[in-house]
Parts: C-alpha cells; structure tokens; sequence
C-alpha cells in the first residue's frame, strides 16, 4: 500500500486549524480520518489539506453544519469520498515500536526486514514515521518461524514477494493477464507444499530430539544421584571445615 498520510498535529498546523474546530468537523462527519495508530492517534489522508481549506472557507462565509452538509452532497469537496472510511475501527495502523512489541522483534530487526523489502509499512506520515496494518504483526511472527526453519532472508523475501502478488491477484483478479496470473498461482502452490514437505522433516526431527533428550535428561538425573552420593561417601568423616 505504502500511503502517504499526516498525522492530527501535522492537520492542525498545517490547515492552521485549532483542536477545537477539527475535533467538531470530525464529530459532525465534515471530514474523516483514515485511519488510528494503535495508540488512537488519528491519521488523514494529504487531500484533507485541501478539505480543510475549503470547509474554513465555508464556515467564514457563515455557512453552518447543516447547509455545510448539503453543499457537500451536492457539490463535494477536493477529496474522494472513498478516502473515507465508513468503520475507523478497522483501520489500526501501528508504529515500529508497537508492531516490534506486538510481534516480539527488535525495531531493529524490523527495519532490517525493510531494508531486504521482505516487509513494506503500510504507510508513512509526513514527518516520516512508518505505519503498518495489524496483518504485520501475524506476518512478522511467520517470518520469524521461517527463520527458525532455516530459511534465509532471501528465501523468506521470494515467500513474501509471493504474498504481496497473492494480495494484489485477490484485490483485482483482472489486472494482470490470464497466463501470468495462472503462472504466479502454481508459484504459489508450489511453494506451499515445499514448505510442507520441509515442516514434515522438521517435525520428525523435533520428535526424535524430544525422545532423545527426555532419556538424556533422565540419564544425565541418574548420573547426578550417583555422583552426588560418591561425594558424601568420599567425605572424610570428622574433619575440620573451620
């Protein structure tokens, strides 16, 4: 996706519009976030600018909510409505720090993954902080999993390159040519059974190391019994610790 939006402080000082006067357009639906980070910080898409701009204009000229609304409805303003959304709820965009502490990574290891293009945020704000959907968190846990598969970053950004095209084929089936998009799905399938077939053998691994380190627990117990028993026998019998 990798939008552009401004965060509410960027809104209000660029727009140079007061907390007041925004948090009323918003309750009176004149005009919308895009979205909220996962900390409730509401965040608009750039040509909120240019409606913030218009509905000042407006409100100077002594236009009220009401006959606001239906100027709207008639004419519109200089954003597409589609740029609102109809449920803010489902548009939680997190911060590094919080998909860091959310997926169990380092900011570090994240930005690393960008660096590899295995990840992408979602969005960035003008003052340059990264935005990612809720799905990052899932998708960094797999990612993490793939690693201890053994699978290097560049095998994991071929699997996430195909994510990426599954997402765009699901979105809008007819973009690409009938061949190609039949070429990217037996890709796809493909890989989902090598990793099939690949977690089958770690499997079997793991079950032979869990039976090899229970009796190996069990004999290393054993062996420490013994030795501890050997130590007390061997003490020698009234001597001086002082």
């Amino acid at each position: 996706m990798n939008k552009n939006v401004i965060t509410r402080d960027e809104l209000l000082k660029n727009a140079d519009l007061s907390a007041e006067t925004l948090a009323g357009w918003i309750e009176a639906k004149l005009i919308r976030p895009a979205g909220f980070t996962d900390g409730e910080a509401a965040l608009f898409p750039p040509e909120s600018l240019a409606q913030a701009a218009h509905l000042s204009k407006l409100v100077e000229l002594g236009y009220g909510f009401e006959e606001i609304r239906k100027i709207i409805k008639k004419v519109g303003l200089p954003i597409r409505e589609k740029a609102a959304i109809s449920d803010p709820g489902k548009n939680r965009f997190l911060t590094v720090g919080d998909l860091a502490e959310r997926s169990g990574v380092s900011p570090r290891t994240i930005k690393h993954w960008e660096e590899k293009g295995i990840i992408e945020p979602d969005m960035r704000t003008e003052g340059g902080f990264r935005l990612y959907s809720e799905g990052y968190v899932f998708l960094c846990k797999l990612i993490r999993d793939l690693q201890l598969f053994g699978y290097s970053l560049e095998e994991i950004k071929a699997i996430s390159d195909h994510f990426r095209d599954f997402l765009a084929i699901e979105e809008d089936p007819e973009a690409l040519p009938k061949a190609v998009v039949e070429a990217k799905l037996d890709t796809m399938l493909r890989e989902i059974q090598a990793l099939f077939d690949k977690m089958a053998l770690l499997g079997e691994g793991i079950d032979r190391w869990e039976d090899l380190l229970k009796k190996k627990k069990k004999d290393i117990q054993s062996l420490r019994v013994k030795n501890q028993k050997r130590t007390q026998e061997s003490e020698p019998e009234g001597k001086d610790h002082a």
